[in-house]
């Protein structure tokens, strides 16, 4: 049985329109969406896939009473530009995406959320940019050295990504529908505002993402490739029921960074961690930034 702690986020999702303020940002020509909330320290929210802004639904309001949250519709998704061709869907065309979301709200850094792809985007951002990084929250996106070495190396990985792999061929994404992608919002009006953001998004850009940047078969790990050493602190959340991104990529995470890091394992937590331990994601999150 699910404690109330995990069912916390289950009830009453809250609307779009109750959350924050709506803008674009303009990303060498592709508009970037984002909704913000609150004043204070920039604290910039990445979702990853299949997701949309709202997913930080149950971590805003918390955030707005410290800091200025903007939530973040990554391109390809909802009410951000949808550019054709995995090209424009690179990692450097991600981070930067979001160094032009905080040059927009009149920044020089930001704390970096991100969640799946979003952590992606938050490692390289972090990695390639440490001046516009002051501290990093990652929720189930290990390092990607270590996913790297556990795709090489464990089978179990392996056969779990078979569903990126599903991915990048050509015809996915007429398999997809936004019915489909919506499947893991428990939560009913959630559900309803995803199957309608993923009707204003671009199947395709969103499997771009897969395409342009996901590891491809031979998979191969060279010990010896140096990552940038991320040079802030770092927090991590992982949900141990995670099905795609399995917890032994966590090992040695401690090895690529030059300052401290806080890693919270939730055991009955699964891939949306941010969902399913809300409060507790929330309460942590809040107490180490304030640190």
């Amino acid at each position: 049985m699910k404690s109330l702690l995990l069912l916390f986020p289950l009830i009453g999702a809250p609307s779009e329109d109750s959350l924050g303020t709506h803008g674009f940002a303009d990303s060498n020509g592709v508009k970037i969406h984002y909704v913000t909330r609150g004043e204070g320290p920039l604290v910039i929210l990445i979702h990853g896939f299949p997701d949309y802004w709202y997913t930080w639904r149950n971590q805003m309001p918390a955030l707005s009473e410290r800091f200025q949250a903007v939530a973040v519709d990554l391109r390809g998704y909802n009410e951000s530009d949808k550019p054709e061709g995995i090209e424009n869907y690179t990692t450097e065309k991600l981070v930067g995406d979001m160094r032009a979301v905080i040059r927009h709200v009149g920044r020089e850094k930001a704390i970096v959320v991100g969640h799946d792809w979003g952590g992606m985007i938050a490692w390289n951002l972090a990695m390639s940019h440490p001046e516009t990084v002051e501290r990093l929250v990652i929720l189930n996106l290990p390092h990607p050295k270590g996913f790297l070495r556990e795709l090489a190396g464990n089978p179990e990985q392996r056969k779990n990504s078979q569903y990126a792999r599903d991915f990048q061929k050509p015809e996915a994404a007429a398999l997809l529908s936004p019915e489909i992608l919506a499947r893991w919002v428990e939560d009913r009006e959630a559900r309803a505002r995803y199957v309608e953001a993923f009707k204003r998004s671009s199947m395709e850009g969103m499997l771009n993402y897969y395409k342009a940047n996901y590891p491809r078969e031979p998979y191969d790990y060279d010990e010896s490739r140096e990552f940038p050493r991320v040079d802030c602190p770092v927090l991590m959340f992982h949900g141990l029921k995670d099905k795609y991104l399995l917890s032994d990529a966590l090992s040695g995470t401690w090895d690529w960074l030059a300052r401290d890091l806080t890693l919270v394992t939730i055991p009955e937590a699964g891939h949306f961690v941010q969902h399913d331990a809300a409060e507790l994601v929330t309460k942590r999150m809040m107490g180490w930034l304030g640190e």
